[in-house]
Parts: structure tokens; C-alpha cells; sequence
């Protein structure tokens, strides 16, 4: 079992908002780190992954190398399509977080997915190529979506600056039915150890080729336990992420009412008060003809009694 410390750069620019790989370029994508990120640490309990980002504003690091799967597969919840791909910058922050490892026995590796096209010429691949190979950094390069502006050869360029006894690799992933882990799974990224890719790929595989697969998320329980109790519990801090967001929705709607009905009841007491203040108004009004009327009528009696007298 080969122990290695590996860094995937994942392309979430704007070029993976496009549908030519179902569902998208980019959950595509995802699904299929998702499945290396499963055969790599399954492989060597000792082995390490790391994730980055090259689109939006500048490259970020979403996890360190780390042997704690379910961190990994929720870091992937993270992913903000927006920018330009910048390869030649995402590897350089990948060969930095490798030099600083923990295990120093460990080999170390970078996966790119490069999506969208290469806005560096040949001569800045090789550079980075010429760097990696000097370091012992290998690297595995799957070229899709976009193949303009002489795409394949700039990467082929970087394969061959770096390749050392061919432990790097490039696989181009064209369009079609077969999803973009489907290709992957046969290929050097997966196998290049001589393994298979470990069971975790062995299973992958499997369930790819019949189509539909007995098992929650297609990993059997029996063979790897401990990807199945990942993959459970990252859905679980999903769904539960997503019941606590419908709950601050209702709270913040249930809230903004109880704001509103105290100020309903301010204007109905406002209206209520006017109202009185006008029925006393008309009282007082209409009670002072009445009491000059009386007093006319007393004063007529007393009239008409003195002149009897």
C-alpha cells in the first residue's frame, strides 16, 4: 500500500456552471472527488487528503491533508462557483501544503481538475512541471469541458516537465452519457497504485457498472464501514443544516409578525380614543342647548308666578 499525501484542486470557476456533464460540470466534479478522496484514504489508513479551490477570488484551501474523511466530504458542502480558473497559483498553494505535511514519509501528490480553459502558455506548464519534478511531486491532471485555446497541449506540456517514472498522469474525460467518476474509476488516477484503487474503488465500480446499487450511496456497509458511516454522517449534518436554515426562516417570519400585530393594536387603540374624544365632543354639544332650553322654561314659570301674586 502506497502512503501518500495527496492535494485535489478542484475548478469551480464560472465554466462549471455548464450542463455537458450531468448534472453540472461542477457536482460532476465533486461526485468525483468525493470517490478518490474514498479510495485514497481506504487505500493506506495513513494516507491524507487535502482540498482546494482555484475559481473565484483567488485560490482557497478548504481542508488541509487530513485522514478524517467526513471533514473532507463536508468541505465539498462549500463550493461557490465564480471567477477564472488559476491553475499555475492553485498548484503552487498545493506543493506549499504538502511541503508541510506531518507525515514526512509520506509521498506526495496533487490531482487537478482542469475544466475551463488554460490562460498560461506552455513555457509557464513547463516552469511549474520543471518545479513539481524537483520537489518529487507527482501529479495526476483530468482534462474536461473546455479544450480551446490549446488546452490539451499545455497540460500535456506540464505531464511531461513533471512525469518522472510515470507516476503522473493525464486523463481526458470527454462528453458524453458515462459519468465523469464512471471514466475515472478505470483510470490511472484510480489504479495507478496497482490496486485497483483499493476496495473503495473495487465497490465504485461495481455499483457504476450495474447502474443502481443496493447499498446507501452505493458503498457497501461490509466491505467498507467506516466510508459508510462517513457518508451517513455527512447527509445527516446536511439535512440537519438544512432543517436548522427552514427553522431560522420560520422564526425570523414568526417574529416579523409579532412586530407588526403590537403596531396593528397601537392604531386600533389610537382610532379607539379619537373615536371616544368625538362622541363626548357631540355629547357636550348637543348638552348645552338643552340646558339653555331649561333654563328659558324655569325662568318663564318663575315669570308667570309673580304676576299672579
Amino acid at each position: 500500500m502506497v502512503l501518500e499525501a495527496t492535494m485535489i484542486c478542484i475548478d469551480n470557476s464560472e465554466w462549471m456552471r455548464n450542463g455537458d456533464y450531468s448534472p453540472s460540470r461542477l457536482r460532476a466534479q465533486a461526485d468525483a472527488v468525493s470517490l478518490i478522496c474514498g479510495a485514497k484514504t481506504q487505500s493506506n489508513p495513513e494516507n491524507t487528503v487535502g482540498i482546494l479551490t482555484m475559481g473565484g477570488k483567488g485560490v482557497r484551501v478548504l481542508t488541509t491533508p487530513t485522514t478524517d474523511l467526513g471533514k473532507i466530504l463536508a468541505c465539498m458542502h462549500e463550493l461557490d462557483i465564480g471567477g477564472e480558473m488559476n491553475i499555475a497559483a492553485g498548484i503552487q498553494v498545493a506543493q506549499l501544503a504538502l511541503k508541510h505535511r506531518q507525515n514526512k514519509n509520506q509521498r506526495q501528490r496533487i490531482i487537478v481538475f482542469a475544466g475551463s480553459p488554460v490562460k498560461y502558455d506552455r513555457k509557464v506548464m513547463e516552469m511549474i512541471g520543471k518545479k513539481l519534478k524537483k520537489n518529487s511531486v507527482a501529479i495526476d491532471i483530468v482534462n474536461f469541458g473546455e479544450d480551446d485555446d490549446g488546452k490539451p497541449e499545455k497540460l500535456e506540456a506540464l505531464l511531461a516537465a513533471v512525469n518522472n517514472n510515470d507516476s503522473s498522469h493525464l486523463v481526458h474525460v470527454p462528453t458524453g452519457p458515462n459519468a465523469l467518476s464512471d471514466v475515472l474509476i478505470s483510470s490511472p488516477v484510480f489504479t495507478a497504485d496497482g490496486e485497483g484503487g483499493s476496495g473503495f474503488a473495487a465497490a465504485a465500480a461495481a455499483a457504476a457498472a450495474g447502474g443502481v446499487s443496493d447499498f446507501d450511496f452505493g458503498v457497501d456497509p461490509n466491505i467498507d464501514p467506516e466510508l459508510a458511516l462517513a457518508l451517513r454522517v455527512s447527509m445527516e449534518e446536511e439535512r440537519a443544516r438544512q432543517e436548522a436554515a427552514a427553522k431560522r426562516a420560520a422564526d425570523e417570519a414568526s417574529r416579523q409578525g409579532k412586530e407588526e400585530e403590537p403596531l396593528s393594536n397601537s392604531q386600533d387603540a389610537t382610532m379607539t380614543d379619537n373615536t371616544n374624544n368625538t362622541a363626548a365632543e357631540t355629547t357636550e354639544k348637543t348638552a348645552d342647548p338643552m340646558v339653555s332650553v331649561t333654563f328659558a322654561l324655569v325662568f318663564c314659570v318663575l315669570f308667570i308666578l309673580n304676576s299672579r301674586r
